[in-house]
């Protein structure tokens, strides 16, 4: 153990710091035994910079894919060309309606305490992005919007305008992986919205040179017949909402709906989430209703750690990670 799991393992004995340290040591079992990790990512984890500890997860092989929500995989990006020109509001609750005008004002978007510049990330990413939509377009091609961010990343053509160390992008890492991705929703993301405007605009032609929902659970299907066979796959949730809820799915799916045969359901399931424990929401219910729908088994290990995402998941990836 490193300096970081010591401590952790030293002081963190009960209640949300034991399921902490509970849900990495079952982690580093799955691992040990053969089993592969799913992350999913819902609010604002990118923003948060969650790569600086995410990346290195990725490049030592303690994640094997991602699902996220649209706005994680763009603002990994966003935060890659622009960060010098994000603006911090330590004192976010205390603004005004006034206040908050005279930010949109200055193009700055704000993400709780942080402000996600226009100029330079949104615009700057977009110009490049139209590119590749409008090229893929014309040939009548059609790839995932990850898949558009990898050959971003893959041309070089933004490598100008990084403003924070390479290594601390998890889409990068996620990149030179070549790491499966699914981002469900994705037209509920800021570069949804604006290829909505190039469809509608004429500057792009096809809507469906981003494929999009259908098709990423398709992929998805394909993906964890292949792995589950060889290993058993672990499922790592950080918030909820449909980063959690769409790739969860895609084992009842396979055994009810498509009748595929002994489909193993998910071999580890660890969810850090701020929701109040509701039975009548799904980021708020415990992981034993997930037995009902077919997605976990009875021994499946199971942990729920009631947190702050920022505070935790960095921990429990420095125990993963030894350090």
């Amino acid at each position: 153990m490193g300096k970081i799991s010591e401590f952790v393992h030293h002081h963190y004995r009960h209640f949300n710091a034991a399921a902490l340290v509970d849900a990495a040591d079952a982690w580093l079992r799955h691992l040990d035994q053969g089993g592969q990790m799913f992350l999913t990512m819902a609010g604002a984890m990118s923003t948060a910079e969650l790569g600086r500890s995410l990346a290195e997860m990725i490049r030592r092989d303690k994640v094997h894919a991602i699902c996220c929500t649209g706005a994680n995989l763009e603002e990994d990006i966003f935060n890659l060309v622009a960060h010098e020109h994000y603006v911090r509001i330590p004192h976010y609750r205390e603004l005004s309606a006034a206040d908050e005008e005279a930010l949109l004002a200055r193009h700055l978007n704000r993400v709780t305490d942080t402000c996600i510049p226009e100029e330079e990330a949104i615009r700057r990413l977009e110009k490049v992005v139209l590119d590749e939509w409008v090229g893929a377009d014309r040939r009548g091609e059609a790839y995932f919007p990850h898949e558009f961010f990898y050959r971003i990343l893959r041309s070089g053509s933004l490598r100008q305008y990084y403003q924070i160390d390479p290594q601390d992008s998890w889409l990068l890492a996620a990149c030179e992986k070549n790491l499966p991705i699914i981002v469900p929703g994705w037209e509920d993301s800021t570069l949804g919205n604006i290829f909505a405007s190039h469809v509608i605009s004429g500057d792009v032609k096809n809507v469906h040179t981003v494929r999009t929902g259908i098709e990423y659970m398709m992929e998805l299907a394909r993906w964890y017949q292949a792995t589950c066979r060889r290993h058993s796959i672990g499922f790592f949730q950080i918030g909820g909402g449909i980063a959690g809820d769409f790739p969860i799915c895609v084992v009842p799916m396979l055994e009810q709906d498509l009748q595929v045969r002994d489909i193993p359901r998910w071999g580890y399931f660890c969810q850090i989430s701020d929701s109040t424990t509701s039975y009548g929401s799904y980021s708020g219910a415990v992981p034993n209703e997930k037995i009902t729908w077919g997605k976990l088994a009875a021994d499946t290990p199971k942990f729920v750690i009631e947190s702050d995402a920022t505070i935790v998941a960095p921990l429990i990836f420095a125990c993963v990670l030894g350090q």
